[in-house]
């Protein structure tokens, strides 16, 4: 009886677009991630992605990622996306949320996700799955009942021009 459209975008396919799309505001020359989070109801709460604290001048701190001189690299600076958009979000509670990752938590933003009250982390790469912040990282979301899941790509593009 509908004439409606059958080919629309599913809620992952859409919210995993939508943390990539964040990511690519980075400026990391080597990593853009972007992360996107989801009240039980469907609607975005919040969005990050991996750069300097607010202040901190892109121009003015390292990007590098190795250095003798552990204050020349990017790692003792930069905020993950996770951590951003759990700090970026201003409605109150997070509890019984979904975070949708470009690139699996490590274990400091697992904690905040924890803490956070998150409920599942869906993630599209897990290319850091053997390290021990990764695997730390599984084995707090299962010690605190957080669901993690593969998002299972479509492989459909999406273009979007702007």
């Amino acid at each position: 009886m509908s004439d409606k459209r059958e080919d629309y975008i599913s809620w992952d396919e859409y919210f995993m677009a939508v943390a990539k799309l964040a990511g690519m505001r980075s400026k990391d020359p080597n990593s853009q991630v972007g992360c996107c989070i989801v009240s039980a109801d469907n609607k975005i709460l919040s969005m990050g992605y991996n750069g300097f604290p607010r202040g901190c001048s892109d121009d003015s701190f390292p990007w590098a990622r190795e250095n003798p001189d552990p204050l020349k690299t990017k790692y003792v600076y930069v905020t993950h996306s996770e951590l951003n958009a759990i700090l970026n979000y201003r409605g109150g509670s997070l509890e019984g949320s979904k975070l949708y990752v470009s690139l699996f938590p490590c274990n400091e933003c697992a904690k905040a996700i924890i803490q956070a009250g998150i409920r599942t982390v869906i993630y599209d790469d897990d290319k850091y799955d053997k390290t021990p912040s990764v695997m730390a990282s599984k084995m707090m979301f299962q010690a605190a009942g957080v669901e993690f899941r593969h998002y299972k790509r479509s492989n459909r593009k999406l273009v979007i021009t702007v």
